[in-house]
């Protein structure tokens, strides 16, 4: 592997770079997620790694695996920054939830709705952060998930396509009120949604 490109993926947060990983290796096999198949025929493996298929190489492979890792890098780079457990216990809460939401809208992949959580996450935490959108436009960063979930319909010709970036939108949205205005204006204080518990952080070493 070229010096740059090992530079490169080790200067990637840990926990995005496992995600980008694990997304690039499972790109040679579809693994979509079945409430069935998971949990009536014990292939329970397939709720686990739906999440880093991204599908075959394409230009919307390309789009989700680009806005996926730069957003999710910049996320655990400013607020997740030494907290990789708590960073962890984010993605892992908002995993769950998508797998409830799954079947409600018939969603077999969860990689692209779970992608736009920290897209949507970072976003409404860098409110007057402008964003060029491929040197064209540029909007203020809260319109950033809308522009992709437009984008991803006109790419896919079809909004049941962007119908997964949509639930991913809600998503975070709920984990971004929970983290954010719930513990701080409501509860005054640090919540399980708002941080991983004792036993996830001694996982990573983050005690």
């Amino acid at each position: 592997m070229p010096v740059g490109v090992e530079a490169w993926i080790t200067q990637i947060p840990p926990i995005t770079r496992a995600w980008l990983g694990l997304s690039v290796l499972t790109s040679l096999a579809v693994l979509y997620y079945s409430p069935k198949a998971a949990f009536v025929n014990m292939q329970a493996w397939r709720a686990v790694l739906n999440f880093f298929y991204f599908g075959p190489i394409s230009l919307d492979y390309v789009f989700h695996m680009f806005f996926f890792m730069r957003y999710s890098r910049m996320l655990e780079e400013s607020s997740f920054a030494n907290k990789k457990a708590d960073y962890f216990w984010l993605l892992f809460l908002a995993s769950v939830m998508l797998l409830g939401f799954s079947p409600l809208f018939n969603l077999p992949f969860l990689s692209s709705p779970l992608a736009f959580v920290p897209i949507y996450i970072w976003s409404r935490r860098h409110p007057s952060t402008p964003i060029s959108l491929f040197g064209l436009i540029t909007i203020t960063a809260p319109y950033l998930p809308v522009a992709l979930v437009a984008f991803s319909w006109v790419l896919n010709g079809t909004w049941k396509a962007a119908a997964g970036d949509l639930v991913g939108c809600a998503v975070g949205h709920v984990l971004w009120f929970m983290n954010d205005v719930w513990t701080r204006e409501l509860v005054g204080g640090h919540t399980f949604l708002s941080e991983a518990p004792d036993r996830v952080k001694r996982l990573f070493g983050d005690e």
